[in-house]
C-alpha cells in the first residue's frame, strides 16, 4: 500500500471520451511527492516545444499532494500544471478553498486531461465514480452561477473548479475558479483558456473516503498540537484579522507596492485599502480554506452605493495591488466590484489589474483612443471605466479583444513604445511586488520558471524583515538592497518552495513552525507515508523538482535571452517612496545564480547536476 497516497489519477481522453486511471511507483512519488512536482514529471513527458498550449495534444493536471485530505494544518490547495498559452512554457496555478481536499476524499490523487471533447462538458468524480456530462447549459454561465448549480445537483458537500466566460473565450490571461462565491482561484498563466480549449467547462467533486496514513493515531495527534500553535501564533492577529493585505501601508513605504503602472513611487490611497481599512469598513467574516487554521481570506459586503455587493469573496493583497494602487484607485467598494467581476468572468486579477494599468497608460500617451475602445475613455483613478473594460477583455470586444491576450501580445499589437509600458517576465504580469524594492525580488522573477513569480522563492518578504526559515544565510543576503550572497538565497528558497508546491502546502505556514519547516514537514511526511526522510533529502527534492521546471522550459525552447526584466524595471526610477533610486542589478544576481545552481553561463544544468539529482534521463532532449 502507498501510504499518504489514494492511489491513482484519473486520466481522461476529451477527445475520445475515455476515461483510464494512471497510477505512479513508489520510486516516482518520492521523487517527485505531488503538486507541481508530480505535474512537471508528466508535462514533460507529454509535451514539448511543437504542443499547441490551445491545441488537444497539450495536458491540463490537477495535483494534490500526500497530506491534503488529512487533518495536517494549512495543506489543502491544488495545483495546475500545463503549457502556458501566456507564456509558451511551463505554466502552474495553485488555489486555495476546498476543492483539493475534496478531490482526494473522492478517491484520487489528481486528474489528467488531454483532447478536446466535441462540445462543452463536465467532469463528475463521486466517491470514485467518474463520469463525463454534457455542459451545455452551463456553457456561456459565470463562475459564481456554475457553482450554485453545482451545489444544487450535487449537494452541498460538492466542490467544484469550473472557468467563465473569459476561458471559454480563450483568453490568454483566464483563471480557473473554485468554491463558487468563495471565489478561490488557480489563476496564473492562462490556465482557464487551456481547460476552455479543451471544452471541459468544470469538474465537481465529492467524496467521503479517507487517505491511509502510516501511522494514523499518531499523525492525527501532531496535527492537532501543531493545528493549535499555528491557529495562536503571530499569524492570529495579522493574517487572520486583516487578511493578506494586512502590510499594504508597509509595502507602499518601503517601495513594494506598484503604484500608476509601475510608474510612481508614493500612494497616499494605501491606507484607504489596507487590511484593516477593509476590516473596520466592509469585511463581515473571514474565510478559511481546507484544512486552514488561519483565516486570511476575506468576505465583504457593500450595502449601498454604486458598488454595493451582496457578501462575496473580498479582494486579496495581489489584487489591491493590481486593481488598486496601479490604477490609483483608492475606493474598497470599488475594487471589491472589480474583484468579483474578475472571479465571476473567471480572469486572473493579477494579470488583468496590470494589463488594465498598461491600457490606461497606452491610453493616456495615444497609443490607444476612444475608437479602439468603442468609444470608452480611459483615467487613472477611474474605476467605472476601468470596470467597463474589464467587461471587455473578459468578452474580447473592440481591442478587449487583444487586451485578452495579455499585456506582452497587447502591447507589441499596439507597437512604437507599447512594448516599454508592459511589465511582465516572458508574457506573465508581474505581481503586486516591485523588484525595485528587494534586489532578489529581481532574481526571482527571472528565475521563476513560470515567469514573474513572487511565489516561486518568497525571499522579499524576509528581504523585508519577515523571519524566514533558517537556511543558514549570512545578513548580508537579507539586506535588500545588497547583492552578496543573493543566489544561493533564492535558489535554496526556491527548492524550499518548490518542495511546498509539491506538498501543494500553503507557504504562510512557514511563519507557524518556528522557522524549522523542514523538520515539521518531515515529521508530517514520515507519519503520513512511512519513508524514513531527511531534511538533505527533502531539499533535493525540491531542487530537482526547480531544475526540471526549468528543464521543460528549454526542452521549450527558453534561452537566457529570456532571463531579463522589462524596461520598467532597469530604466526608470520612481523619485520618491522607500526604493526612489534603486534599480537591481539582475544580470550579476544571475551570474551568482547560475553558479550555485550548477548550471553554465548560458543557463543549462551541467551534466554532474542531471547526474546527481536523477534527471539524467533529460539530457537527450535538450
Amino acid at each position: 500500500m502507498q501510504y499518504g497516497y489514494m492511489g491513482s489519477y484519473v486520466r481522461v481522453d476529451l477527445t475520445e471520451g475515455n476515461i483510464t486511471f494512471q497510477t505512479f511507483s513508489d520510486e516516482e512519488l518520492r521523487k517527485y511527492i505531488g503538486g507541481t512536482g508530480l505535474g512537471t514529471k508528466i508535462l514533460y513527458d507529454e509535451t514539448d516545444i511543437t504542443t499547441d498550449p490551445l491545441g488537444p495534444e497539450n495536458v491540463l493536471t490537477f495535483n494534490t499532494g500526500p497530506l491534503v485530505g488529512t487533518k495536517a494544518p494549512n495543506f489543502g490547495r491544488y495545483h495546475v500544471v500545463t503549457k502556458s498559452p501566456l507564456t509558451g512554457k511551463y505554466a502552474e496555478a495553485n488555489s486555495g478553498g476546498k476543492f483539493g481536499p475534496a478531490l482526494r476524499k473522492s478517491g484520487y490523487d489528481g486528474i489528467i486531461v488531454t483532447g478536446k471533447a466535441k462540445k462543452p462538458v463536465y467532469l463528475s468524480i463521486d466517491n470514485g465514480k467518474v463520469e463525463l456530462l454534457d455542459a451545455a447549459e452551463l456553457w456561456g454561465k459565470d463562475t459564481y452561477e456554475v457553482g450554485d448549480w453545482m451545489k444544487e445537483t450535487y449537494g452541498k458537500t460538492s466542490v467544484c473548479c469550473c472557468i467563465g466566460p473569459a476561458g471559454e473565450n480563450l483568453s490568454r490571461i483566464a483563471a480557473i475558479m473554485n468554491d463558487g462565491r468563495d471565489g478561490r482561484t488557480a489563476a496564473r498563466c492562462g490556465v482557464g483558456a487551456v481547460m476552455g480549449s479543451k471544452n471541459l467547462k468544470a469538474i465537481v467533486v465529492r467524496g467521503n473516503k479517507e487517505v491511509p496514513l502510516f501511522d494514523k493515531d499518531r499523525f492525527n495527534a501532531v496535527s492537532k498540537e501543531w493545528s493549535q500553535k499555528i491557529a495562536n501564533g503571530p499569524g492570529k492577529d495579522v493574517l487572520g484579522l486583516y487578511g493578506t493585505s494586512c502590510g499594504l501601508e508597509g509595502t507602499e513605504v518601503m517601495g513594494d507596492l506598484p503604484i500608476k503602472n509601475w510608474g510612481q513611487g508614493n500612494f497616499e490611497g494605501a491606507k484607504k485599502i489596507c487590511g484593516p481599512a477593509m476590516a473596520e469598513t466592509i469585511l463581515t467574516k473571514r474565510y478559511y480554506c481546507g484544512q486552514c487554521v488561519i483565516g486570511c481570506g476575506r468576505v465583504v459586503e457593500v450595502k449601498e452605493g454604486k458598488y454595493a455587493l451582496e457578501e462575496s469573496a473580498g479582494p486579496e493583497y495581489e489584487t489591491l495591488g493590481t486593481l488598486g494602487a496601479n490604477l490609483l484607485i483608492d475606493d474598497l467598494a470599488a475594487i471589491s466590484t472589480m474583484n468579483v467581476l474578475c472571479n465571476r468572468y473567471g480572469l486572473d486579477t493579477i494579470s488583468a489589474g496590470c494589463t488594465v494599468s498598461f491600457a490606461i497608460e497606452a491610453f493616456e500617451k495615444g497609443l490607444l483612443t476612444k475608437d479602439d475602445l468603442g468609444g470608452l475613455e480611459l483615467k487613472w483613478g477611474d474605476p467605472d471605466s476601468a470596470i467597463a473594460l474589464i467587461g471587455k477583455i473578459a468578452r474580447r470586444e473592440d481591442f478587449g479583444y487583444w487586451l485578452a491576450e495579455g499585456s506582452k501580445i497587447a502591447s507589441e499589437k499596439l507597437g512604437g513604445i507599447a512594448p516599454q509600458l508592459a511589465v511582465h517576465v516572458r508574457g506573465l504580469e508581474f505581481p503586486a511586488h516591485d523588484p525595485r524594492g528587494a534586489n532578489g525580488l529581481a532574481l526571482q522573477y527571472i528565475t521563476s520558471p513560470r515567469g514573474a513569480c513572487h511565489l516561486s522563492s518568497f525571499t522579499h518578504d524576509f528581504e523585508y524583515g519577515g523571519g524566514g526559515p533558517k537556511l543558514n544565510f549570512p545578513d548580508e543576503a537579507f539586506n535588500r538592497f545588497g547583492y552578496e550572497g543573493k543566489g544561493a538565497f533564492v535558489a535554496q528558497y526556491q527548492d524550499l518552495m518548490a518542495l511546498f508546491d509539491s506538498l501543494t502546502g500553503c507557504k504562510f505556514v512557514i511563519f507557524g513552525f518556528e522557522g524549522k519547516p523542514l523538520e515539521k514537514i518531515r515529521m508530517f511526511l514520515e507519519l503520513a507515508t512511512g519513508w524514513d526522510i531527511t531534511e538533505e533529502e527533502l531539499m533535493e527534492t525540491g531542487e530537482r523538482i526547480m531544475n526540471l521546471k526549468h528543464l521543460y522550459n528549454l526542452k521549450c525552447g527558453w534561452t537566457a535571452e529570456e532571463a531579463k526584466l522589462p524596461y520598467k524595471m532597469y530604466g526608470i526610477t520612481r523619485g520618491s517612496g522607500g526604493a526612489a533610486d534603486n534599480i537591481p542589478n539582475a544580470g550579476l544576481m544571475l551570474t551568482q545564480y547560475n553558479k550555485v545552481r550548477c548550471w553554465n553561463e548560458h543557463g543549462i544544468p551541467l551534466k554532474e547536476t542531471l547526474d546527481r539529482l536523477g534527471l539524467e534521463w533529460t539530457a537527450p532532449s535538450m
